[in-house]
C-alpha cells in the first residue's frame, strides 16, 4: 500500500517528466503494476464508499415532487413515502429534502434614495411589563429616514390607531418636517383591504398623509426586504438599547430611548460615508423636509360610554369618576397617553390622570362630594339615616344598648335631639366614651355631654405675677377644722 505522497510523485514523474511505468518502478523500487494502478484517476477517490441509505429509493420521487411543489414541507412528504414502503425516520428524509429542495434566491439592487425623498415605519414587539397589578405588553414604533438614517423612536402599550398616529406626528414634530413617502407593511391601521396592486387606505391614514402632504405606499405582501431600513433599526433598538434595560414607567422609559439615540445612534458613522456621523447627515437632511402645518394632527383615543348606576366608567381596565349629573348619559371619552377627558356633548365634565394599572379607581373629590350633597335629603329620610351618617359610633352603641334591653327607636330619637342641640363631634366624643366604659345608656351619654361642656366653659385660672410683691411667694394660710362648722348646723341647737 502507497500513501498519497507516492502516488502524486508517480504522477508527477509520468505526466511532467513523461517518464516510462518501468523507470519510475526502479526509480522507486515499487513494482510496474502498483505505478499502473497509482496511475488510474479513481485511486485519489479516498475515503469509505458511501453506505446505502433508506431514501435512496425514494430520491427521484421526492425531486420531482419538489420541483413540481417547491414548498411541500417534508412531513408531508414523509406520509407519501411512508404510504410507498418508506420505513425510516422523518428525521432521515429532511436530511434529504434539504439536499433536493430546489433553492431560488433572488438578487436586489442596492437602493440610493434622496434627501427627504423617503421614510418608512413599523412596529415591534418587545415583550411584556408589569404596571401595577396589570401585564401589559410593550411596542415600539419606528419611523426612520432613508437617506440620514434620522429615527423617531417611542414606546407604546398597544397598538392601536390612535398611537400609530401619534408616533408619526411626534416624528414630525421633532424632525420640524415629514418626508415626501413613508413606506408600511399592509397594517389594519394603514390598509384596509388590498386587491393586487389596489388598495384602500384607512380614512385616518388618509386625513394624517393629506394633513402632513405626504404619500404612504405600502410594500407588496411579504416584501419585508423592501423597507429594510427599519428593519435594521428595530434590530439595533433590541441589542443596543432594549437588552438588559429596566422598565420604570413608560414615560421615563421614552425619555432614556431619546437619550440614547442622540447620545449613540445618532453618533454612529453614517453608511453613505463613514467620515460622516448620522448626526451630520441629519442636520443636511431636515432643511429639505416638507415644512410642517400649523397645527399638529390631533389623534386622542375617542371612545362613546354610558354610566348606567355608578359614578364611574370603565376604560382600559380601570374606572375614572364622572359627575352624578352625567350618570345615564352618553358621553364621549379621549385619552392621550397622560391624560383622560370625559366630554358631555363638547362640555368637558372630568379630566384625571391615565392609569395604565389594573382595577384602579380615579375618583375626583369632587364628584364624590356631590354625589353625598345628592343624597343627603335620603340619609336623613330615615331616622337613624342622619345619626348614622353624621356620628359614626352611633351604630356601635345602638347596638350594645339593644342587647342590654333598650329600645333603639327610642334611643335614636333623644340622640337626634342631642345631636341638634350638641353638634356631631360632642356626640361622637360622648358615644365612644360611654362605650369604653361599657356604659351604653341615655343617661351616660347626657352625663358625659354636660361634663364636657363644663369643662370647655370652665376659666382657666391665670398665672399670678409676683414679680413686684416678692414677700408674697412664702404666704402660707393655716387650713382651718370643717368639723366646728358641722357642730353649728345640728338640729339641737335653735336656729
Amino acid at each position: 500500500m502507497i500513501n498519497d505522497d507516492q502516488i502524486a510523485e508517480i504522477r508527477r514523474l509520468f505526466h511532467a517528466e513523461h517518464w516510462k511505468v518501468g523507470t519510475i518502478a526502479a526509480e522507486l523500487g515499487l513494482h510496474p503494476e502498483t505505478i499502473q494502478k497509482a496511475l488510474q484517476t479513481d485511486r485519489f477517490k479516498r475515503g469509505p464508499a458511501p453506505r446505502a441509505r433508506l431514501t435512496d429509493p425514494y430520491a427521484a420521487f421526492i425531486r420531482e415532487n419538489l420541483e413540481r411543489h417547491p414548498r411541500l414541507r417534508a412531513t408531508r412528504l414523509f406520509e407519501m413515502v411512508r404510504q410507498r414502503g418508506y420505513t425510516g425516520s422523518v428525521v432521515q428524509l429532511r436530511r434529504v429534502v434539504r439536499t433536493l429542495r430546489p433553492v431560488h434566491r433572488e438578487a436586489f439592487l442596492r437602493l440610493h434614495p434622496f434627501p427627504a425623498e423617503q421614510g418608512q415605519a413599523d412596529w415591534a414587539h418587545f415583550g411584556t411589563v408589569t404596571i401595577g397589578r396589570a401585564v401589559r405588553h410593550l411596542y415600539c414604533f419606528l419611523l426612520t429616514l432613508s437617506w440620514s438614517c434620522a429615527s423617531w423612536i417611542e414606546f407604546f402599550l398597544d397598538q392601536c390607531l390612535e398611537n400609530f398616529i401619534l408616533g408619526h406626528v411626534h416624528a414630525f414634530a421633532d424632525w420640524a418636517g415629514a418626508p415626501r413617502t413613508i413606506l408600511y407593511d399592509n397594517l389594519r391601521s394603514v390598509v384596509l383591504e388590498r386587491y393586487g396592486d389596489n388598495v384602500r387606505f384607512h380614512p385616518r391614514m388618509l386625513e394624517l398623509s393629506a394633513h402632513y402632504h405626504f404619500a404612504a405606499r405600502p410594500c407588496r405582501p411579504g416584501r419585508g426586504n423592501e423597507k429594510g431600513s427599519v428593519e435594521r433599526l428595530i434590530q439595533y433598538v433590541r441589542h443596543s438599547f432594549f437588552a438588559a434595560r429596566p422598565f420604570t414607567t413608560l414615560a421615563d422609559f421614552n425619555r432614556q430611548v431619546l437619550r440614547w439615540r442622540d447620545e449613540i445612534a445618532y453618533a454612529r458613522p453614517w453608511p453613505g460615508d463613514k467620515n460622516r456621523t448620522v448626526r451630520a447627515a441629519i442636520a443636511e437632511e431636515r432643511p429639505q423636509l416638507l415644512p410642517p402645518p400649523a397645527h399638529p394632527f390631533d389623534s386622542p383615543i375617542v371612545r362613546t360610554l354610558c354610566s348606567r348606576k355608578i359614578i364611574f366608567v370603565r376604560f382600559d381596565l380601570n374606572d375614572y369618576s364622572i359627575p352624578p349629573a352625567a350618570v345615564g348619559r352618553p358621553l364621549t371619552l379621549m385619552a392621550s397617553p397622560s391624560e383622560v377627558r370625559i366630554l358631555d356633548g363638547v362640555a368637558v365634565v372630568a379630566r384625571h390622570r391615565r392609569s395604565y394599572d389594573r382595577g384602579e379607581e380615579i375618583k375626583d373629590p369632587a364628584h364624590i362630594d356631590a354625589l353625598l350633597a345628592e343624597k343627603r335629603h335620603a340619609l336623613g329620610a330615615a331616622p337613624g339615616g342622619r345619626l348614622q351618617h353624621q356620628v359614626p359610633a352611633s351604630q356601635e352603641f345602638l347596638a350594645a344598648a339593644f342587647r342590654r334591653g333598650e329600645s333603639p327607636a327610642r334611643l335614636t330619637t333623644r340622640l337626634l335631639v342631642l345631636l341638634d342641640d350638641y353638634g356631631a363631634a360632642a356626640l361622637q366624643a360622648a358615644l365612644g366614651e360611654a362605650l369604653e366604659r361599657q356604659t351604653p345608656s341615655l343617661a351616660s351619654v347626657i352625663f358625659i355631654l354636660a361634663r364636657n361642656q363644663r369643662t370647655r366653659r370652665r376659666p382657666v385660672a391665670p398665672a399670678v405675677d409676683l414679680s413686684r410683691r416678692p414677700d408674697l411667694a412664702d404666704l402660707s394660710v393655716e387650713t382651718q377644722n370643717l368639723e366646728d362648722y358641722d357642730e353649728l348646723a345640728t338640729d339641737d341647737e335653735p336656729r
